[in-house]
C-alpha cells in the first residue's frame, strides 16, 4: 500500500445477503462512494453451511445423501442470483463488480476474504436487531467490526 495520501487504489468489498439492509448498504456505497471506488469492487456473499442444520436427522439415518446434496445445489442457486442481482445493480451505476461466493459462517468467511483479497474497505448492512436479539443471534457486522483486518463501514438503513 502507498504511503498515507497516496495515489494507490483501494480495494471494497461489500458483503451481501438476502435481507433489504444488505442490499440498501450495497446501493448507498454505489452512490456515495463512486468516485472513489476501484474497479471492480468486490461483492460477496456466503452460502451457510446449511446442512448442518438438517445433520442431527442425517446422522440418525433419516435424509439421504442425495437430499443433502439438493440442498446444497439449491443454496449455490440463490447465491449465484443474489450476486447477479447485485451485479445487475452494480451496471445500474456504471460501476462494474466482481462477484464471489464462499461456504461457511459468515462472520469468519468475510473476514477470511479481506485478507485473502487484500480489501482496504469493507462494507455491511446492519439488520438492526436489538440488545436482545444480538445477544441471541450473533451479530455479523460487530463481529467483523472487532476482527476484520481492514476498517469497516456499517450502513444501517433509515426507518
Amino acid at each position: 500500500m502507498a504511503a498515507e495520501g497516496g495515489n494507490e487504489k483501494k480495494r471494497v468489498m461489500v458483503a451481501i445477503d438476502e435481507s433489504e439492509c444488505s442490499h440498501h448498504a450495497l446501493k448507498w456505497t454505489l452512490t456515495n462512494l463512486r468516485e472513489t471506488l476501484t474497479y471492480p469492487i468486490i461483492v460477496f456473499t456466503v452460502q451457510s453451511l446449511s446442512e448442518l442444520t438438517i445433520l442431527p436427522a442425517a446422522s440418525l439415518g433419516n435424509v439421504s445423501p442425495e437430499l443433502i446434496q439438493s440442498v446444497r445445489d439449491h443454496q449455490k442457486k440463490v447465491s449465484g442470483a443474489l450476486l447477479e442481482k447485485a451485479k445487475e445493480i452494480c451496471a445500474q451505476f456504471g460501476i462494474v463488480a466482481e462477484t464471489v461466493a464462499e461456504v461457511g459462517d459468515p462472520k469468519e468467511a468475510i473476514c477470511d476474504a479481506v485478507e485473502k483479497f487484500n480489501i482496504n474497505l469493507l462494507i455491511l448492512g446492519s439488520h438492526g436487531r436489538g440488545v436482545l436479539k444480538r445477544a441471541f443471534l450473533g451479530s455479523v457486522s460487530n463481529y467483523c467490526v472487532h476482527n476484520a483486518k481492514c476498517p469497516v463501514l456499517v450502513v444501517k438503513k433509515s426507518e
